[in-house]
């Protein structure tokens, strides 16, 4: 595939799709969005929604590969990740068919390892199931977190850390990756064909980041020496996600879903899932991209 390569997105108006367009300079790029978007170079914008036929046939039409990050993280209401992410996701797949399109980059998540742990991780692995048995030339990537600019997830954790306290799920382990990182990641299996593999990346740091350890690195990028990050047991978690939805209502952060896969002690990325390295390796340590995610949200005014 050729670097002026014609790319389909869908989710580019969120966090991680943004990131994508970003990284995807040079490409011609169509790019599906709820609402009408501000003209951008280089770039189609298409009005709808992934249950909008027509609008998915107007997105992957003349392209050489989709990118499908669109997708439903988190609801008051887990039987709405069925619709979003699930049917979503085969709708997606039959707009590249009937495009033509071969090439077919999935984003899925970790919490798809253990999908009897939460709704969100079961409609991610049925929703890789249909990418498998698609017939496209498929690579499904399971980003492990996910943080940078533009994100509003782990900026909660640099604000409590501001004042000396992460409160954490129970002891266990996560892997990370900087948004730049992984969108570099995608457009480069965008560009490239043969995979059929479903990989899992991270920063590069071997065995992820102990719970206690992400919470003080995040300590440190917002100036503190030291944080207090004290364990809390899943029925404490239980409690705070019940009062979160009374606070915050349907825009609650923490829900019962959520603290499904949270209490799971191992999210970290396993090795026999690495990208090769000869495609794609990490460049941004998470040293230094929590500390450059505290400077943008200081310059945001968000932190």
């Amino acid at each position: 595939m050729t670097s002026a390569a014609r790319l389909a997105i869908t989710g580019a108006t969120g966090f991680v799709g943004s990131a994508v367009i970003d990284a995807a300079l040079g490409h011609d790029l169509q790019l599906l969005a709820r609402r009408k978007q501000a003209p951008r170079k280089g770039a189609v914008w298409v009005q709808g929604t992934l249950g909008d036929e027509e609008a998915l046939d107007a997105l992957c039409r003349g392209v050489d590969a989709v990118i499908h990050i669109a997708g439903l993280t988190n609801t008051p209401d887990p039987a709405e990740f069925e619709a979003a992410n699930v049917t979503g996701t085969a709708n997606m797949i039959g707009a590249a068919k009937r495009a033509g399109v071969r090439r077919f980059v999935f984003v899925s998540s970790l919490a798809a390892r253990e999908p009897q742990l939460s709704a969100y991780g079961a409609s991610k692995a049925r929703a890789e199931t249909l990418v498998e048995a698609s017939g496209l030339d498929w690579t499904i990537v399971r980003p492990p977190g996910v943080y940078g600019p533009r994100d509003d997830d782990y900026l909660e954790m640099f604000r409590t850390a501001k004042h000396g306290f992460v409160p954490l799920p129970p002891g266990g382990a996560s892997s990370i990756i900087h948004v730049d990182d992984l969108a570099r990641l995608l457009v480069t299996l965008a560009e490239t064909g043969g995979h059929k593999s479903i990989y899992e990346p991270d920063d590069g740091r071997e065995g992820g980041w102990s719970h206690k350890e992400l919470a003080q690195a995040i300590g440190r990028a917002v100036g503190r020496r030291s944080v207090f990050a004290p364990h809390l047991p899943q029925w404490a978690l239980g409690l705070a996600a019940g009062a979160d939805r009374l606070l915050r209502g349907d825009r609650a952060k923490l829900t019962a879903d959520r603290v499904g896969y949270m209490c799971h002690p191992n999210w970290v990325a396993r090795s026999d899932r690495r990208v090769p390295p000869g495609l794609w390796q990490p460049q941004i340590s998470g040293e230094e991209g929590l500390k450059s995610a505290a400077e943008w949200y200081r310059a945001q005014g968000w932190l």
